[in-house]
């Protein structure tokens, strides 16, 4: 059971007036490929790890959304290359994810006052925010915030802080893509390149907040907060190599999780007057099978309490920063209510909690 630990560094934010997600979407690249399919590529391109067969088959999951096709990723691509490729296709993914998350609130661009986008999988100057204006009628004078290198996390740290930019009545969009199929390198040997060539997959999502009087929408949001650990900086993140980002990801992360979790959760749900027996539902990022394994492990989970992440992890893969959005809107669409955790953990290494309430 979580108890409440003798002292907390994780920070907190409770919202001054209600704060509601009133539309959302997500969006995925048009290309699907299947689990075993990128299992028998990998095994061509890195014969020594052949041996590691059962890997990719014990991940969980059945298929991914990649934006390029899938002959393209067997072959060597430069910097030059892969950024061409994230600047199409991010974009086009981020104007379908926004495009119907504004439809969804019952708005219209030029009713947004600021926009968040995130990202840790490409580099744009000008920020997608930018280029993404130029695609859609949004005012000139809309406030624009781009967050880079959050990754896993990003979907939940960015909707707090998308949060709070709407106190005072205003309506943000928050954005957030990662093409992370884009980061597969065919001259990396490395078994942390041969593992996360068996996990992570591309997508978007998009999120309208609104905060004020306005009674209505699908979710409140109650609290966010975010815990980082010291000297963590290993267990995942980015290398930065002549032909690409270069994956660092270490194996001890279920373990960190399992022995270093419990006490800045138990700090966050306190702080907001919350217990674990106070939750209806469980939203956690899907980083893999075996952090699924250990959440459920560490907070006692029934296979139903987190039934929504392992679906999205089944049929999308981890999409990084998008990966819990698509959960949280998996719970929506399939009548979820009450009170819900949702949770992230990215690079640093941090974990970001939010709370809502599902209407």
């Amino acid at each position: 059971m979580l108890t409440r630990p003798q002292s907390q560094s994780n920070t907190t934010a409770g919202f001054t007036e209600p704060v509601r997600i009133t539309g959302m979407a997500t969006a995925v690249p048009e290309t699907r490929v299947l689990q075993t399919t990128i299992a028998e590529g990998a095994q061509d391109l890195f014969p020594q790890f052949r041996r590691l067969d059962r890997l990719y088959a014990n991940t969980g999951i059945e298929a991914r959304h990649i934006c390029m096709p899938w002959d393209w990723y067997l072959e060597p691509h430069s910097w030059q290359e892969r950024t061409d490729a994230y600047h199409e296709h991010a974009l086009n993914l981020l104007e379908q994810a926004a495009v119907n998350a504004i439809a969804d609130a019952g708005l219209k661009p030029h009713d947004i006052d600021a926009i968040v986008t995130n990202t840790v999988t490409g580099l744009a100057i000008p920020s997608l925010d930018a280029e993404l204006a130029n695609r859609i009628a949004f005012r000139p004078d809309i406030e624009r915030l781009p967050i880079f290198g959050i990754g896993c996390g990003g979907g939940v740290a960015g909707l707090s802080r998308a949060a709070r930019m709407a106190i005072g009545s205003r309506k943000v969009l928050f954005l957030t893509v990662d093409l992370c199929s884009l980061a597969f390198r065919t001259s990396d040997p490395s078994i942390e390149m041969f593992v996360a060539c068996a996990l992570f997959g591309d997508g978007a999502a998009g999120i309208v907040l609104e905060a004020g009087g306005k009674d209505s929408g699908k979710a409140e949001l109650i609290a966010t907060g975010e815990h980082m650990w010291q000297g963590t900086q290993r267990i995942m993140g980015w290398d930065i190599e002549g032909d690409g980002f270069a994956v660092v990801l270490s194996p001890d992360l279920p373990a960190h999780l399992s022995a270093s979790l419990e006490g800045p959760l138990a700090a966050f749900l306190a702080r907001n007057a919350v217990s674990l027996s106070d939750l209806d539902g469980y939203l956690f990022h899907p980083g893999g099978k075996r952090v699924l394994d250990a959440l459920q492990g560490l907070l006692s989970l029934s296979d139903s309490d987190i039934a929504y992440s392992r679906s999205i992890l089944r049929d999308y893969g981890n999409m990084s920063s998008a990966t819990a959005l698509f959960v949280l809107k998996s719970a929506l669409d399939s009548g979820a209510a009450g009170k819900h955790l949702l949770a992230a953990f990215g690079p640093g290494f941090s974990a970001y909690f939010a709370l809502l309430d599902i209407a």
